[in-house]
């Protein structure tokens, strides 16, 4: 993407103050959501402003602990779930680089991150699919975030034998990105359309790691409770919406309406409490199965506070709710789009199964 300048600083900023200057950002971010949606942009401003504030460079390291890269993530989605869905994708390609990558992968790594460049993960793809013939790729990506935009993506290849082999292509290349097949109500700002791999070298230098290591367990799945932190603010901010409506009208005296509210705010703060769980889960050194099941029952709570929420919105708001130019029309068709990312019932599935086959309420590390 077009870097904006800013001033590096001579060591990266603290956790904590990162934190507080997401904080401080939230109201600029949230005020550029609207146009940026109307017009299907990319938000480069809210991006670089990720990168001066250290958000890129330091959510993306090993140094905040899961609940603190939790917060940061909750806090971009609560501000917009499309900045969020890049940050996370962000924070996805650089751990999948620090996990796999060489020493010289890595050295480059930290040079780009401090840099503020921005990297994404993109797997999903049209038929035939991305294939790597000899040293070069061939084939595109669909529903890749940023395409264009962003600098570098974590992308999958076929190689003779099958397998998936990911390597690190250049994504910034507008002549190979077509915008115009991201034609959805929500996400618009994500800029997710198809992106022309063919012709990318495949070589030592973009080459990451070994064949599979992309769906390897249990980073693949329970990996996921980070882009449930992300929902979790679009969930969040759909909730505080309603709010504000109800404080501010005479629907807030109903008692219909406040059990309403009281039902999407219980289902809610019950969300925070399971991805905050998933997050510690996901990270702990000894995550098994164990860890990947609280995680994909994880993203089924999430997804059933913000249907709850959005639904309670809808009764409660009325017909105004769905005024392009009221919040909760945007909040809504955001989070609509974005729990349906990637396969819910199959996943809620595999948890059930898991949650059934043993005895949650025993001695078992799945409780």
């Amino acid at each position: 993407m077009a870097q904006v300048a800013f001033a590096p600083a001579l060591a990266p900023p603290s956790v904590t103050a990162v934190l507080a200057a997401l904080r401080h950002a939230l109201p600029a971010i949230r005020a550029r959501a609207a146009d940026l949606d109307a017009g299907g942009e990319f938000p480069a401003e809210d991006v670089a402003l990720l990168a001066s504030i250290g958000a890129l460079e330091v959510m993306a390291g090993d140094t905040p602990s899961p609940r603190e890269l939790m917060e940061a993530l909750r806090l971009v989605g609560r501000a917009n779930l499309s900045l969020g869905r890049i940050f996370e994708g962000h924070v996805n390609g650089a751990r999948l680089v620090a996990w796999y990558g060489s020493a010289e992968q890595r050295r480059t790594l930290d040079a780009d991150l401090a840099a503020g460049k921005v990297l994404g993960v993109w797997n999903t793809e049209p038929a035939p699919g991305v294939t790597i013939v000899g040293e070069r790729l061939r084939g595109a990506k669909s529903y890749a975030t940023g395409a264009g935009h962003i600098d570098i993506a974590v992308v999958t290849g076929a190689t003779a034998s099958g397998e998936k082999q990911m390597v690190l292509a250049d994504a910034a290349d507008p002549a190979r990105a077509d915008p115009s097949a991201w034609r959805v109500r929500g996400m618009k700002a994500t800029v997710s359309g198809t992106y022309d791999l063919t012709g990318l070298p495949v070589n030592p230098a973009t080459r990451l790691g070994a064949s599979g290591d992309y769906e390897r367990e249990p980073r693949f799945s329970a990996g996921a409770w980070r882009f449930t932190a992300v929902q979790l603010g679009g969930v969040e901010h759909v909730l505080t919406l309603l709010r504000e409506h109800l404080a501010a009208s005479p629907a807030g005296q109903d008692p219909i309406h406040r059990a309403r509210f009281g039902k999407a705010l219980a289902a809610t703060r019950s969300a925070y409490l399971w991805v905050r769980e998933a997050a510690e889960r996901a990270a702990a050194a000894n995550a098994g199965p164990e860890a990947i099941s609280f995680v994909l029952m994880t993203r089924g709570v999430v997804e059933e506070a913000g249907l709850t929420v959005m639904e309670a919105a809808a009764r409660s708001v009325g017909t105004r709710a769905f005024f392009v130019d009221n919040p909760l029309d945007q909040a809504c068709r955001d989070l609509a789009l974005y729990l349906r990312q990637p396969v819910p019932d199959q996943a809620l599935d595999r948890a059930a199964a898991a949650f059934l086959a043993k005895d949650a309420w025993a001695d078992d590390p799945l409780w």
